[in-house]
């Protein structure tokens, strides 16, 4: 923050004859552009910590203005409908679309699909001219935690999918629906952090009790929207052709095995680290980089070009995700502070 770094200790005043008050550090108030007589609002942890905030001004409760995007045509593909994305990501509740010109079907149509792309997103006016977008999700009741774990369900699915036609030699059919919902989730799970971090009291009932977390969210984001896109890739290459693997698409069911066992353990430390739990979970993912760089350099001849050689840089790509979502969780143990001795001594 740039107001400054005032003392952290403040002396309870006596107020009144019952109250009693503390003052608020001036380069803070100033920065809130607070005044005597304004109001402001509170929220209390399990911990006893109060969360303070300025209180809305009034009218200020209601329904935001849309976030407008206003053009004399829209003609390149795909514009729009990243427009919407990223309007949706950055928190605006509302997306309304404008243009001079009718719009062509083919935008209105990628509107609509970004729409049903978005959870919790529906159109709720067309016209020729004019689209508006309006979400319907309150954010409070999806927490980063449950919305990170639901990714992790998503990136084992592909992961047995891609075992599955492997072992099966047969295409997968679930490759466009998973693909689907990891965009989803990852899309909210931004949203979450955009809206978090211009609400502290929003951050607390998500599941970043200090907003500072906030940041080591975004980069598990980060690593999961990461690997969602090597193992989307991975399983796409090998549903080109399934059966032309031979005995290389053995190793590799090998390796993929292993990263759903490394992805399981990552999270688990992530979720509930301990010491132990992400040094294991950190070594696991190193020797996962190592073995699948050395699968990679081993592979020769027709190997290179039936796809298992791409699929295998890919995961190598994405054992390196892991990695780093290992160092979130060594970070979050050392924070806990529960555990200092990882190795008796001799």
């Amino acid at each position: 923050m740039g107001y400054g770094t005032p003392s952290r200790e403040r002396r309870v005043l006596k107020a009144g004859h019952s109250s009693i008050a503390v003052t608020l550090p001036k380069p803070w108030a100033e920065a809130m552009n607070l005044r005597p007589g304004d109001l402001i609002v509170f929220d209390q942890n399990d911990d006893g910590t109060l969360y303070l905030k300025p209180a809305p001004l009034p009218g200020s409760v209601v329904t935001a203005a849309p976030f407008l995007v206003q053009s004399h045509s829209f003609d390149t593909p795909d514009v729009l409908s990243r427009l919407v994305i990223g309007a949706y990501r950055a928190g605006h509740d509302a997306i309304e679309i404008r243009s001079e010109l009718p719009l062509p079907g083919a935008r209105v149509e990628e509107l609509l699909d970004a729409a049903r792309g978005l959870l919790g997103v529906s159109v709720v006016a067309q016209e020729p001219n004019r689209i508006v977008l309006q979400n319907f999700i309150d954010p409070s009741k999806y927490g980063l935690p449950q919305l990170v774990q639901r990714m992790k369900m998503i990136l084992v699915a592909f992961i047995d999918e891609g075992e599955e036609m492997l072992s099966r030699r047969a295409h997968s059919r679930r490759l466009v629906s998973l693909s689907e919902e990891a965009n989803k989730v990852l899309a909210l799970l931004v949203r979450q952090l955009f809206l978090a971090s211009r609400d502290w009291s929003l951050a607390r009932r998500i599941g970043s009790p200090d907003p500072r977390q906030l940041l080591e969210w975004r980069v598990v984001v980060h690593a999961l929207e990461e690997m969602g896109e090597l193992l989307r890739e991975i399983t796409e290459e090998l549903n080109r052709a399934p059966g032309s693997f031979g005995a290389t698409g053995s190793e590799l069911r090998q390796l993929l095995d292993r990263m759903k066992d490394g992805l399981k353990s990552v999270m688990e430390a992530l979720m509930h680290p301990t010491l132990s739990g992400a040094c294991e979970a950190y070594a696991e993912s190193k020797n996962l980089v190592e073995s699948a760089r050395s699968s990679a350099h081993q592979l020769k001849g027709p190997a290179r070009k039936n796809g298992v050689y791409a699929a295998t840089l890919a995961l190598q790509r994405g054992a390196a995700c892991l990695s780093i979502l290992s160092q979130v969780a060594l970070d979050r143990a050392v924070a806990n502070g529960a555990e200092t001795i990882l190795v008796a001594a001799p």
